[in-house]
C-alpha cells in the first residue's frame, strides 16, 4: 500500500556511534528486557527507501539522548541531514529537560543555528518530569515562540514484569505526566504551545473521561483549581499521532479530541518497528469506520499546518524522486 504524500511527525533516528556504545545500548537494552541480539542501527538510505515505498514525503527526525554532550550533537546531525535533504526531512529538536537553563540555551540554538521546524522532549528526563515547576522558564520560552512540543515517553527504562517498557508503560507514562501537567497548570500558563504526544496520547484518552468525571472532585488535590470545563478545553487542544495505536485508540482520542488534532506518525527508526507494523497501523487508519476518506487524508497531511517552514521546503520541488519510489510534490502542496 502507499499513501499520498503524507508527513511523518513521529520519526526516529540514531547518530553515528562508535562498536563501544552501541554495545552498551544494546546491553542496556536487554538488562530493560528487550529481546534483541543486535545494538539499534539506524540508517538514511534505508530510511529513505522506506518513505518511497510507502508514499511518505517527509520525516520529522527526533532522538533524545540522556547527556547534554551527545543531545547537542544528534541535534547537530540531524539538523546536518535536514540541509542535505531539506523537502524530506525535517528536525524536531532534543532538548535537555532535567536542566531548565540548558534547554533554554539549546532552544536559542536549534532556532538561530540549526533552523529547527520544532522540539522533542521526554516525559520523564532524567528522572525530570515534564510537569515539573523548575521547567517554566523552557515553556515560557517555548511559548514566546509559538512552538511545536512533540512529547515522547522514556520508551528504555527499565522493563516491567519481564517485558520492555515500550510495550505498555509507555503509554501510562504519558498519561501520568500530562495529567500531572493539567494539575499543575502548564497549559493554562502557556496556552500559544502546541504539544503533540506520541502514541495516540498513551492512555491519557482512554483515562480523559475518568478524568473529567472525577478529576475535579473534593478528595482530589486540586491545587490550582482546575474545572471540568477549563481540563475538557486543554485536552481537546492537544495533538495526537497515531503512530502503533490504530485503529483501537482512535475511538478514545476522537472522543477527547477531534481529528484536526490527530496527527500521521510511524515510529518509524526504532527495534520497535518494522515495516510490517508501520504499514499494518496505517492500514488500520486508512480503513477506520468513524473517519471519512477525506479526514484520514486531512490526518496525513496535518503537520504542513504545524510546520510552515517545512511546508515550504515542500514547495518548489518537483519531481520528489529516489530510488525506485517516485511522486510529485504536487501531492503534498495541495494540503499546504
Amino acid at each position: 500500500m502507499k499513501v499520498d504524500g503524507w508527513i511523518d511527525i513521529h520519526a526516529h533516528f540514531y547518530p553515528p556511534e562508535s562498536a563501544q556504545l552501541g554495545n552498551q545500548r544494546l546491553e542496556a537494552m536487554q538488562k530493560a528486557c528487550w529481546a534483541i541480539e543486535a545494538a539499534p542501527h539506524w540508517d538514511l538510505e534505508q530510511t529513505l527507501a522506506h518513505m518511497d515505498r510507502t508514499g511518505i514525503a517527509m520525516q520529522m527526525l527526533s532522538n533524545i539522548p540522556k547527556t547534554l554532550d551527545r543531545l547537542r550533537a544528534s541535534n547537530d546531525y540531524a539538523a546536518s541531514l535536514v540541509k542535505k535533504h531539506p523537502a524530506r526531512l525535517g528536525l524536531l529538536a532534543a532538548l535537555p529537560t532535567d536542566d531548565a537553563k540548558a534547554a533554554v540555551k539549546e532552544i536559542e540554538r536549534a532556532v538561530e543555528d540549526l533552523h529547527a521546524d520544532g522540539f522533542a522532549v521526554t516525559c520523564r528526563y532524567n528522572d525530570v518530569y515534564l510537569s515539573d515547576p523548575r521547567l517554566d522558564m523552557v515553556w515560557a520560552e517555548l511559548d514566546r515562540r509559538r512552538a511545536v512540543v512533540f512529547a515522547h515517553p522514556d520508551a528504555y527504562a527499565p522493563g516491567v514484569m519481564g517485558r520492555p517498557c515500550a510495550l505498555q508503560e509507555v503509554a501510562f507514562e504519558t498519561a501520568r505526566t500530562v495529567t500531572d501537567m493539567l494539575y499543575t497548570g502548564t497549559f493554562r500558563r502557556y496556552p500559544n504551545i502546541k504539544f503533540v504526544l506520541a502514541h495516540c496520547g498513551g492512555a491519557l484518552p482512554a483515562l480523559s473521561g475518568r478524568l473529567l468525571i472525577l478529576g475535579t472532585e473534593k478528595w482530589v488535590p486540586n491545587p490550582n483549581q482546575l474545572t471540568p470545563a477549563e481540563m475538557r478545553q486543554h485536552l481537546e487542544r492537544l495533538y495526537l499521532d497515531t503512530a502503533a495505536t490504530c485503529p483501537t485508540a482512535l475511538g478514545a482520542a476522537l472522543a477527547m479530541t477531534s481529528h484536526d488534532y490527530l496527527v500521521y506518525g510511524s515510529d518509524c527508526g526504532v527495534p520497535c518497528t518494522t515495516d510490517a507494523t508501520i504499514c499494518a497501523n496505517m492500514d488500520a487508519l486508512r480503513k477506520y469506520p468513524g473517519l471519512t476518506r477525506q479526514q484520514v487524508e486531512e490526518i496525513g497531511h496535518a503537520a504542513l499546518r504545524l510546520f510552515p517552514a517545512a511546508a515550504k521546503r515542500l514547495q518548489g520541488i518537483d519531481p520528489l524522486a529516489r530510488g525506485n519510489g517516485k511522486m510529485s510534490q504536487r501531492k503534498a502542496r495541495r494540503h499546504i
